[in-house]
């Protein structure tokens, strides 16, 4: 394998070393390893080099090594983000004994192959959302981790926007019973970034992603529904997936993707040939939860003017609750059990130490933002590793499975024209 340690001027190819006594087992580290090196990994990066400075952890989390396919630009990433070291052969890293969780963080195609093998390995993982790019691969993802679970080894899904003190204090809420019955749930994650100058990233290919604004959004909006309501959706009672842009222009490499956009804006300067775009743009459905509540869900990359705008609201006999991503630190809430002249929509700022996550980072109001979550989530699986507890529950791989089902539900509905009913799915 490719390997360097920070500060060496060589790329030599050796074997990860072991350490001498396992890490942990000198000073309770959490030896963690990250396989992928782009945005994903860089939130998460940030998380674990910061989870130790907020959150006190009986194993707080050592980064050992980063993972990613060219040289170069993993042991840059490395250094960057405070990596021991740095290499190019992912399996390899399976075999350190100075690492204890596996942090699989590259596009959704690879999730079952590296989250399988790390885990008949012997080490936690922890995945990125959606579990996988099909059914059957997050299937067989489920296996492996029951088969881990019987010696120890845990799994865990990256569905960040639980960490939100906002979310998890709306979650709270409900399960305390101040909503009383859920009737109702509308959520949409609007993003405006796919647009015709966006050119053929690995999101809009099918074989690598699985699917488009449906698994990367709506995964988000159906993990939040069903954490916040502690419901579980049951049958996808109507859908429609459109794919508005058919061609986007193929570019050489990850960096002049990014920059892609300003180069191909009005068609100025296209000197690249296209290709299909084959996953969806946007994806809604209709569906139902087991008891009794009705929910909506749209998802788009073509919301123009919506940058990130991932938004939910419960509808509740007692109560109800909305959020909005772009609002993150607020939860709106109207309390329906107060005199009829006193009632109206109030805004909760969630940054108080008495909020989930809150008491935690800064003084009530000084806003926490997006890497913010991660940083919560990293925190919690080191605490659950220690032997403590999460704040809020950890989704892991059975848990995030039935997201899965749901995506794959909400696709069959569209493309059928017909309701899909969640066990036709969630058996083995």
């Amino acid at each position: 394998m490719t390997q360097k340690s920070r500060g060496s001027s060589a790329t030599p190819s050796v074997h990860v070393p072991s350490a001498q006594p396992k890490a942990a087992g000198r000073d309770g580290a959490l030896g963690v390893a990250i396989l992928g090196t782009k945005f994903m990994g860089r939130a998460h990066s940030n998380a674990w080099g910061k989870c130790a400075q907020f959150f006190d952890l009986k194993r707080p989390p050592r980064m050992i090594v980063a993972a990613g396919r060219n040289a170069s630009e993993t042991e840059a990433f490395a250094q960057r983000w405070g990596w021991s070291r740095a290499c190019t052969q992912w399996r390899e890293v399976l075999q350190a004994d100075d690492v204890d969780l596996v942090d699989v963080s590259t596009p959704n195609h690879l999730h079952a192959e590296m989250s399988i093998a790390a885990l008949e390995a012997g080490k936690h993982v922890a995945c990125e959302k959606p579990l996988s790019s099909t059914l059957a691969d997050a299937k067989r993802m489920v296996l492996a981790a029951r088969a881990a679970k019987k010696k120890g080894v845990h799994t865990f899904v990256w569905f960040n926007y639980r960490r939100c003190s906002a979310v998890a204090l709306a979650h709270r809420l409900v399960k305390e019973g101040k909503l009383g019955r859920i009737f109702h749930v509308r959520a949409s994650y609007l993003q405006d970034w796919g647009g015709p100058d966006t050119p053929l990233l690995w999101r809009f290919q099918s074989d690598q992603a699985g699917s488009g604004a449906h698994g990367d959004l709506n995964a988000h909006l159906i993990d939040m529904a069903r954490f916040i309501t502690g419901d579980e959706i049951i049958e996808v009672v109507g859908a429609i997936e459109e794919t508005f842009i058919k061609e986007r222009a193929i570019v050489a490499s990850h960096s002049e993707a990014l920059s892609a956009s300003k180069k191909l804006k009005g068609g100025k300067g296209v000197t690249k040939s296209s290709g299909k775009s084959t996953v969806d743009d946007a994806v809604l459905f209709l569906a139902r939860f087991k008891h009794g509540a009705v929910a909506s869900f749209e998802a788009t990359r073509l919301a123009t003017g919506n940058q990130n705008r991932n938004t939910i609201e419960i509808n509740g006999e007692l109560g109800s609750v909305k959020f909005d991503f772009e609002r993150m630190n607020e939860l709106q809430w109207w309390d329906g059990t107060l005199d009829p002249k006193l009632r109206g929509w109030s805004r909760i700022m969630c940054t108080d130490a008495s909020h989930p996550y809150g008491g935690h980072y800064w003084p009530a109001a000084h806003v926490v933002g997006y890497e913010h979550g991660f940083v919560s989530q990293a925190a919690d699986i080191a605490a659950v590793l220690g032997g403590g507890a999460s704040v809020v529950p950890l989704p892991d791989f059975e848990d995030a499975l039935k997201t899965q089902c749901v995506l794959e539900a909400a696709i069959r509905s569209a493309r059928e024209h017909r309701a899909v009913p969640i066990r036709e799915l969630d058996k083995f």
